[in-house]
């Protein structure tokens, strides 16, 4: 079975009754009181939400990629997406799924003819710089000229179609995907997003706006409200996307724009390194060290550092999109040695002196996932957003009080 077929079953397995029928008006977004991200709405009332149906437009500029297979990559994602919220998932069936996509619509942009050969199978409509690094124009994304393209008209009987802008501000979009070809004539960023900044109490911080993606696009423009823009590799499969879209959450970490989130997330993924535990480096990210990381026993991480091997106790956290808890590299999937973990109890200080309870832990925890995302990092990706303090979860903040649920900040 494919995984676009597995992704499609999941997608059944969630949507097959319905919203829940329990659920309040307000526990669903977007609703009639808050249609649009960086509503203030979002804020006041994150707790009390309890599902998301954030609304997705997709753009296909592959000219490889036909409208059904554009459709189907899209549906997949979504599936897996709405799998990896589902808090403790791996462990609890009847974890409900938090984010469930709904497409808006898929938006055929390819040449329809003998596309040319110097586009990299990129369709004439592919916003392009003349250069072979990061080419994509961002800006004309919010032009008229593809307002038409997207045909979505103005439902106030204006006569034309709505741009981007307009599509965000009236809660008709709130993300953006497109597919499109990565070769010799460049590619876009992963994952794009300019988005609000809050302070402390969730309280947005007036005409200040950050870029919070994987990447940062200077001509991306601020339109009031945050947007994400996701490039979908078309020649790669889900997991490869979930890659990219898990490094746009660490990258709205690094940001700051949410503090509550950034000081949260950089414990549970491991960037805190030197404070916790001494070492010269913040994150494996920063490749400081020689050669691999290795583990001794579960308790032991051991690296080198000016030809000098240097070794530590040591216990995993949640950490981060290149590195499962017992990776000796980037990307690695396959290390069967057993770590020490708390990524299963984080911040539910359930273990001895009130800490957080570690356990061994290998690759097989994600085992289950290895044909449903099998591409890149995806079947751990999925696993680690499960870990997410999401929906019902049961970990605690500073104060005592439940961890907030961190998919809302998503559309902050």
């Amino acid at each position: 079975m494919s995984c676009l077929t597995l992704a499609l079953t999941f997608t059944l397995a969630l949507s097959s009754g319905g919203d829940n029928p329990r659920l309040a008006a307000n526990e669903v977004w977007p609703n009639e009181q808050s249609r649009a991200n960086s509503d203030e709405w979002l804020a006041i009332h994150h707790d009390e939400i309890r599902l998301m149906r954030p609304r997705l437009l997709v753009l296909n500029f592959a000219n490889r990629l036909t409208q059904s297979s554009a459709e189907t990559k899209a549906k997949a994602l979504t599936a897996i997406i709405a799998e990896a919220s589902r808090y403790h998932g791996y462990a609890d069936q009847d974890a409900p799924a938090f984010l469930k996509y709904d497409i808006v619509k898929v938006v055929d942009l390819t040449d329809h003819g003998t596309p040319s050969s110097s586009t990299d199978g990129n369709s004439s409509l592919y916003p392009r710089r003349a250069n072979t690094g990061i080419n994509f124009r961002y800006a004309d994304l919010f032009s008229q000229k593809f307002a038409d393209l997207y045909a979505i008209a103005d439902p106030g009987g204006s006569g034309r179609n709505l741009t981007l802008k307009e599509l965000v501000a009236r809660g008709l979009v709130h993300e953006v995907w497109f597919f499109a070809e990565q070769g010799n004539q460049g590619a876009p960023f992963e994952s794009v997003e300019v988005k609000q900044a809050y302070d402390a109490k969730f309280k947005k911080i007036s005409g200040k706006y950050i870029q919070a993606g994987n990447g940062g696009a200077d001509d991306q423009p601020w339109i009031g409200r945050s947007l994400r823009i996701a490039f979908i590799n078309a020649s790669r499969g889900p997991g490869c996307e979930m890659e990219s879209l898990s490094h746009s959450i660490e990258g709205t970490s690094n940001s700051g724009a949410i503090p509550y989130f950034t000081k949260y997330f950089i414990e549970f993924a491991g960037f805190n390194l030197k404070d916790r535990y001494g070492l010269p480096f913040d994150s494996f990210y920063d490749h400081k060290y020689e050669g691999k990381l290795n583990f001794p026993t579960p308790t032991t991480l051991e690296y080198v550092l000016a030809g000098q091997k240097h070794q530590i106790d040591y216990v995993a956290t949640g950490t981060s999109v290149h590195f499962p808890p017992n990776a000796r590299t980037d990307y690695d999937l396959d290390n069967p040695q057993t770590v020490m973990s708390t990524i299963e109890h984080f911040r539910m200080h359930d273990g001895p002196s009130g800490k957080d309870r570690a356990e061994p832990w290998t690759i097989a925890k994600f085992a289950k996932y290895l044909k449903f995302a099998p591409d890149c990092m995806g079947p751990w990706l999925v696993y680690w957003r499960q870990n997410f303090p999401g929906l019902n979860n049961k970990s605690k903040d500073d104060t005592g009080r439940p961890m907030k649920n961190w998919w809302p900040f998503l559309f902050y």
